[in-house]
């Protein structure tokens, strides 16, 4: 197994971490595209359209193209959601990593790194607003590496996170996930994350029914121990 090492952001990381992002965000899209072709609706839509070109064409050779058409605008749109995401982060807390992460106490960005290179990232906020009586910090943008994924990198990113949250006096870990990550799920899960709620990012996910899943670690109260 690759040794790797877990540590706080430095700049001179800043491109590698941005392509980190920006992969981890985009590899999400072949699995939302394939959900979307076995949906009802897409199926309906589809055969509708396609049954429409011919019975006004008569044509084989449109209802070939229209088919290759309505497959582009498919993938679009599994797209769309996923990249709407990443541009408005890259936009905001990813546009200053340092200012938006490691400028104020409660929050931080680490990096895990093997053989010298970025393979992994994890960031936390304090949440705005938790609900009464709870201190609640959030988890943002954990992505490791392909080629690095099974090494246990991912687990002891998470870790690192939760040992912050305890640190700083919080009482819940919050992050949320797609509804179609099916692995990264079960592995919140086995970590301690139970699953409290969800929401849509867009109207598109909810027209699609693939919301963000929201899962909440609690940390134990001081009685009762540690992690």
């Amino acid at each position: 197994m690759a040794s790797y090492h877990i540590r706080k952001y430095q700049e001179s990381d800043r491109k590698t971490v941005l392509d980190l992002f920006t992969s981890g965000s985009l590899e999400h899209i072949p699995a939302t595209f394939r959900y979307m072709l076995i949906l009802p609706q897409t199926l309906l839509f589809v055969l509708g359209v396609l049954l429409s070109v011919f019975l006004v064409s008569g044509s084989w050779l449109l209802v070939i193209v229209s088919s290759l058409i309505l497959l582009v605008f498919l993938w679009y749109l599994a797209g769309y959601t996923w990249k709407k995401h990443m541009n408005t982060s890259l936009s905001t807390d990813m546009a200053d990593i340092t200012k938006s992460y490691l400028s104020a106490c409660g929050s931080c960005f680490w990096v895990a790194e093997s053989g010298g290179q970025v393979v992994g990232i994890v960031c936390a906020l304090p949440k705005e607003n938790p609900p009464l009586g709870k201190k609640q910090l959030r988890v943002f943008h954990l992505s490791v590496a392909m080629e690095h994924r099974g090494e246990g990198i991912v687990k002891a990113l998470v870790r690192t996170v939760l040992q912050f949250a305890r640190d700083q006096g919080c009482t819940e870990a919050v992050l949320c996930t797609s509804v179609l990550q099916y692995a990264a799920q079960g592995l919140y899960q086995s970590m301690g994350f139970q699953k409290t709620g969800h929401h849509f990012y867009t109207m598109l996910s909810r027209l699609r029914g693939t919301p963000l899943v929201h899962l909440t670690y609690q940390f134990p109260s001081a009685q009762d121990g540690g992690l």
